[in-house]
């Protein structure tokens, strides 16, 4: 009883290969099952194909990268991932996604058949009359491309040229490229007044925008009511000497004096943010954000999170409008 106690607690390794290592579309694909145990297995292919055989054989109609996953007696736990780029013989390329929008990151890969290892060089273009996508690869010349898009377009092309063994390839595919909400910022400064929309860590430049000024010319950071109460920046002078402007978040008080300042709700651990003197600041609590206008530019962090108010995260600037007197998020 005891060694069959033990067998079956035995832990199973879940894991798989496939052969051969570069396979064609409509050719088939061998994967072989290395689970060391397990009685039932079931595999997805990443094109909507199943199956249930232990080592299955599969094909796939069409080139690209897929994701296979084997998964071992119907648990979780159980489960072992795998990428696989199914070839064509004429070279072409793939992408991490089946559909784009701006400002989001995005991977093309060259899918380039080649059994005999024979030279081969890539070069990725897109057309320089039509800038809108960023590139952020380190080179143009590698068998990946990494970029995001920066307009909404109904055709944006990405080419492609590999050459191999001698023998040149120029590879063409259109994207649609769609717009989407977001949050944007609003400024206000002595010429006039902006709208910046942010997607992550990046912000379409910024433009004019009639439509900022109604919570442009809204009471900004000087009065704020805050789970049933209402704070006036008059009554806090006396907790917080010097004061200017806050806001209230999580128990948290932001405020501009001599800088910028982040404290408990009580005033107690005040850590100063930023030392330059600040215009202007406010909360976006959708992305959990903060944002201070300085002398010369506007700057933003996530918000503190720690009990005692310290942060690691060094404030990041997000576009260089100087003298901005006001700000406000339009979510």
């Amino acid at each position: 009883m005891t060694c069959c106690a033990l067998i079956a607690c035995k832990k199973i390794d879940v894991d798989f290969t496939y052969t051969p290592e570069q396979p064609r579309a409509g050719k088939s694909v061998k994967f072989t099952n290395l689970a060391s145990g397990g009685e039932e297995w079931s595999w997805t292919f990443g094109d909507g194909g199943t199956s249930t055989t232990k080592s299955p054989a599969y094909i796939y109609k069409n080139p690209g990268t897929y994701i296979v996953t084997l998964q071992v007696d119907g648990k979780s736990s159980l489960t072992r991932t795998k990428e696989i780029t199914i070839y064509d013989t004429i070279p072409s390329f793939s992408a991490s996604d089946s559909t784009f929008c701006i400002y989001r990151d995005y991977t093309f890969r060259a899918m380039v058949y080649n059994p005999y290892g024979y030279a081969v060089s890539y070069r990725w273009m897109l057309p320089a009359d039509m800038p809108y996508a960023e590139v952020t690869s380190e080179s143009l010349e590698g068998s990946s491309l990494s970029l995001y898009f920066t307009h909404a377009m109904a055709e944006a092309p990405v080419w492609l040229r590999v050459v191999l063994n001698g023998d040149t390839t120029m590879i063409k595919q259109t994207f649609r490229v769609d717009d989407r909400e977001t949050n944007s910022v609003l400024f206000r400064n002595a010429q006039g007044d902006y709208r910046q929309r942010i997607f992550g860590q990046r912000a379409e430049a910024e433009k004019a925008d009639a439509s900022a000024t109604p919570l442009l010319d809204a009471e900004q950071d000087t009065l704020q009511v805050y789970n049933g109460k209402t704070f006036r920046l008059s009554e806090l002078k006396a907790t917080f000497p010097g004061i200017k402007g806050f806001k209230i978040a999580a128990l948290k008080i932001y405020y501009r004096a001599d800088g910028l300042w982040v404290a408990a709700i009580d005033g107690s651990n005040p850590v100063q943010i930023e030392t330059a003197d600040c215009s202007a600041m406010t909360l976006d609590l959708l992305d959990n954000r903060i944002y201070w206008a300085t002398a010369d530019e506007v700057r933003y962090m996530p918000l503190v999170g720690s009990d005692n108010n310290r942060f690691v995260t060094e404030p990041a600037t997000i576009n260089r409008l100087a003298g901005v007197s006001k700000i406000a998020v339009d979510n």
